[in-house]
């Protein structure tokens, strides 16, 4: 990733960073069992499945329903990556999470196709957030849980990096 976007304009480094998180969160979760996925090996109740699941609810929220506008009854799924983001039902399963995951930045990618950088929308605590901001804050937010991800896979089998 880095050597295509060395050189490359602002929107083009942005959106590789924001693709390289995504990919190393679904690395993480991905080759472990059922059990290990949902082991729970630190006081809080983030989990390798349920870090992937709360990113599926933040790229809901930031993309669909503050970027697009959409309502949250319109959005399948939880979509405000808030406490109820992190939950996973026993009949959830590795497989189902990513591809959820995987359809929620595929939306994301579309939503953002049509709109520049500077293209702003109105944000419910007031004021406005451009594309650019959403993207910078969705790079800190993914780069935050692949640290979670990459300490709790090591705690589990030893796998580390990215």
């Amino acid at each position: 990733m880095d050597d295509l976007v060395r050189t490359a304009g602002e929107r083009e480094v942005l959106e590789a960073f924001l693709e390289s998180h995504r990919q190393v969160v679904v690395e993480k979760l991905r080759g472990l069992s059922e059990q290990d996925a949902r082991r729970r090996l630190v006081p809080s109740s983030t989990t390798p499945i349920g870090l992937v699941k709360h990113l599926t609810g933040v790229e809901r929220n930031w993309f669909q329903h503050i970027v697009a506008g959409r309502p949250r009854s319109e959005i399948a799924g939880e979509s405000a990556g808030g406490p109820g983001s992190w939950e996973i039902s026993d009949d959830e399963k590795i497989d189902g999470i990513i591809a959820a995951f995987e359809e929620a930045c595929a939306e994301s990618r579309r939503i953002a196709a049509g709109l520049a950088l500077d293209d702003a929308v109105p944000h419910p605590r007031g004021g406005e957030v451009s594309l650019r901001w959403v993207y910078v804050h969705l790079i800190r937010e993914h780069a935050r849980h692949d640290g979670h991800a990459d300490i709790l896979r090591e705690q589990i089998d030893g796998v580390s990096g990215a």
